[in-house]
């Protein structure tokens, strides 16, 4: 199967990135997310200082880009979790628990500086649909 580019209507707001950036890729029987952040459709931050709030966005996002590629989060094998302040695990963990519910995926969680101030997490997922 050939490599295919995954951006899900609700990612398309503008302006768009202007460097090299799709927000999934498929192939080989899998699906990658890229790092997902708080964006809105309208690309917007959502949730400015409220973790809670960025995760539910977050995971919306990772979960559109999943559904893109034919794949649902009972499909994802791991995930890689991006917290700026580790202190916000127990509240991202919350969140993440509810998309994640039953055999949920092996998951790496460190902290980090994102790529704007505002970002306070940022989430990416590896699914298998093959």
């Amino acid at each position: 199967m050939a490599k295919q580019v995954l951006c899900p209507r609700s990612l398309l707001f503008q302006p768009r990135p202007t460097f090299p950036y799709s927000p999934g890729a498929k192939g080989g029987g899998l699906v990658f997310t890229a790092g997902q952040v708080a964006r809105d459709k309208t690309g917007k931050v959502v949730g400015i200082g409220d973790v809670r709030k960025q995760t539910i966005q977050t995971l919306k996002n990772v979960v559109a880009v999943l559904k893109e590629g034919g794949a649902t989060p009972a499909d994802v094998l791991k995930c890689t979790v991006y917290l700026v302040d580790i202190r916000h695990f127990q509240i991202m963990n919350d969140e993440f628990a509810k998309v994640f519910a039953k055999d949920p995926p092996a998951r790496t969680t460190v902290e980090a500086r994102l790529a704007e101030p505002e970002m306070l997490v940022e989430i990416e997922a590896i699914a298998w649909v093959g």
